[in-house]
């Protein structure tokens, strides 16, 4: 895949990502997948982002910087959302949160291989206590 095609295939994958359209995820992703190394399924993946959708049903990615270097991206993610449900530990009490995700992808044949995302979790678990 070229640099813009695989922009746009990620961009495609944020789209779907933002519709809650979880299921829909499989079709980003291959068979043969590593998430921080780890072999994982593409079941696993879509369970834990329809679970993440339940608790944070208005979550939304925001794509801030992305760099493509052959089948590699690298992104840095802008993630917002209000917790309806327990998460991380803290009770819903309407606060929102925003913060910055970095991830790392590689891409094969049209699909994600390997799959790595980074967040400040104790920043979210501030900003949902305040």
């Amino acid at each position: 895949m070229s640099d813009t095609d695989l922009r746009a295939f990620y961009a495609r994958y944020i789209e779907t990502l933002n519709a809650h359209d979880f299921a829909r995820v499989r079709d980003f992703l291959s068979d043969d997948l590593t998430y921080f190394g780890d072999a994982v399924t593409a079941d696993l993946i879509v369970s834990a982002l329809t679970d993440l959708g339940n608790t944070v049903p208005d979550l939304h990615w925001e794509i801030q910087e992305l760099s493509v270097d052959g089948g590699h991206l690298a992104v840095r993610l802008l993630n917002t959302g209000t917790p309806v449900k327990e998460w991380l530990g803290v009770a819903p009490s309407g606060a929102s949160f925003e913060i910055v995700e970095f991830a790392v992808y590689h891409i094969r044949d049209g699909r994600f291989v390997h799959m790595t995302n980074v967040h400040d979790a104790e920043a979210l678990r501030r900003q949902l206590a305040a």
